[in-house]
């Protein structure tokens, strides 16, 4: 059975950090590409963060470049999603998501059959 289960989301102050896991089972994970979006309060998905199957082509989205960093061990079967001077409006679920090969488009959520449950970021004062 192929999952994807996210971890390390809590509450963190603005201008914190946290380190999110994404750990996928029944893949052979080095052929996916992955994608973390968010859902904020009221908002549509955003994209955050692509990383294809050997780590060799990285996307952020404008909103968190320079502030996120997404890495992978295929060894471990994990990508990572690193967070760091986190703001309110980095509040959300972040999910992760895979792809077979790469996106076309990696923005879209269409590209992404697989996704997991998403785990909780809160960043308030």
């Amino acid at each position: 059975q192929m999952q994807l289960v996210e971890s390390g989301g809590g509450l963190v102050q603005p201008g914190g950090s946290l380190g999110l896991s994404c750990v996928a089972s029944g893949f052979t994970w080095d052929l996916y590409s992955v994608v973390w979006f968010r859902r904020a309060p009221g908002k549509e998905l955003e994209a955050v963060s692509y990383i294809t199957g050997e780590g060799t082509e990285i996307a952020y989205a404008d909103s968190v470049k320079g502030r996120f960093t997404t890495s992978r061990d295929n060894a471990q079967n994990t990508v990572y999603l690193e967070l760091r001077e986190l703001k309110p409006e980095d509040t959300g679920v972040y999910l992760c998501a895979a792809t077979i090969g790469r996106a076309t488009i990696w923005t879209r959520t269409s590209e992404y059959p697989f996704w997991g449950q998403g785990t909780q970021v809160s960043v308030s004062s």
